[in-house]
């Protein structure tokens, strides 16, 4: 099971404090616009070979919970 606090962290001097794979640069966003670019998990990791498969499926469990527990105000 992937952890997710093991593997995303937010640091306000990393990346203007966006969630980030943990000892990386790399913004969850990130992550997420290659998946929807029609990048699949082994395009990610063959590109990015410091990234384990388990640090992409925590940015997109982080992301779900982020839109999980988001607000939706209509005005």
């Amino acid at each position: 099971m992937v952890e997710v606090k093991d593997r995303i962290v937010v640091d306000p001097g990393i990346m203007g404090g966006k969630p980030v794979i943990k000892g990386t640069r790399i913004p969850v966003y990130f992550i997420l616009e290659l998946l929807s670019n029609g990048w699949t998990i082994d395009d990610i990791l063959k590109e990015y070979p410091h990234l384990s498969r388990e640090d992409v499926l925590a940015a997109i469990k982080y992301a779900a919970r982020v839109l999980r527990e988001e607000i939706i105000v209509k005005t």
